[in-house]
């Protein structure tokens, strides 16, 4: 069977600036990419949709949606929709609960998600601890006695904010993105409610592949920084 990955975001802009080129490096490399986005960023991800004549919270959300779905398609993935809310963001115990089966359905290899930490946006760190919190009820031999399921609790890569100094995000883990870059690109030009992000996160990304060429001693323009939320377990250093 083909490996999994499992996306965990907040809003629908979020794994396509921070994950997006994760998420088409491993989908090119066969994996599975599930992305469970947690809302449509329909109060506040969306700030070019709600100055459009006759916007309604609907229109921004079924908008939002469409953009979503269409850079899911790009980057190779594919991707639910929980339907929580943003700005606030309130997950249910259905959701929970469907959150949960993914994870023992896809016994996913890893899994992508916010910093735990961001004074700018609430939302991030709930999406985060929710990411956490099926992971580990997931495991759990009691939850839903007598199901049928392998399932091994997969590392957590927690990708870089949008401000990461501010959120106590230290990159870890430098992933280059150069096969993919054009494919991330073309996932931004989708998501027209945020294109004031487009040369933002371009320049990221350019900062993130100038770092991981100098520490690896490899070639590499573009990059995507994340932070291991548990220990390697490793036979040896080298």
């Amino acid at each position: 069977m083909a490996k999994t990955a499992l996306v965990i975001t907040a809003h629908p802009g979020d794994f396509v600036w921070r994950a997006g080129g994760a998420i088409a490096l491993h989908a090119k490399k066969g994996y599975r990419v599930k992305i469970i986005c947690l809302s449509f960023g329909e109060r506040g991800e969306s700030q070019f949709a709600w100055k459009e004549p006759g916007a309604t919270l609907e229109k921004v959300k079924r908008g939002r949606q469409a953009e979503a779905e269409k850079a899911a398609q790009i980057l190779g993935a594919e991707i639910e929709f929980f339907d929580a809310g943003d700005y606030p963001l309130h997950t249910t115990p259905d959701m929970l609960e469907r959150a949960v089966d993914l994870y023992r359905e896809l016994n996913p290899s890893f899994v992508l998600t916010h910093a735990l930490e961001d004074p700018y946006n609430f939302d991030h760190p709930k999406a985060a601890h929710f990411a956490q919190e099926t992971r580990i009820i997931a495991q759990a031999m009691g939850h839903k006695p007598g199901a049928t399921y392998t399932y091994s609790a997969p590392p957590v890569f927690l990708f870089e904010p949008h401000q990461p100094e501010q959120c106590n995000f230290k990159p870890q883990v430098i992933l280059n993105i150069d096969d993919v870059w054009e494919t991330k690109y073309k996932g931004f030009q989708v998501l027209a409610a945020q294109k004031h992000l487009w040369a933002y996160y371009e320049r990221v990304a350019l900062n993130r592949g100038a770092q991981g060429g100098r520490n690896s001693g490899r070639p590499m323009t573009y990059g995507e920084a994340y932070q291991r939320l548990f220990p390697m377990a490793l036979e040896e250093l080298a």
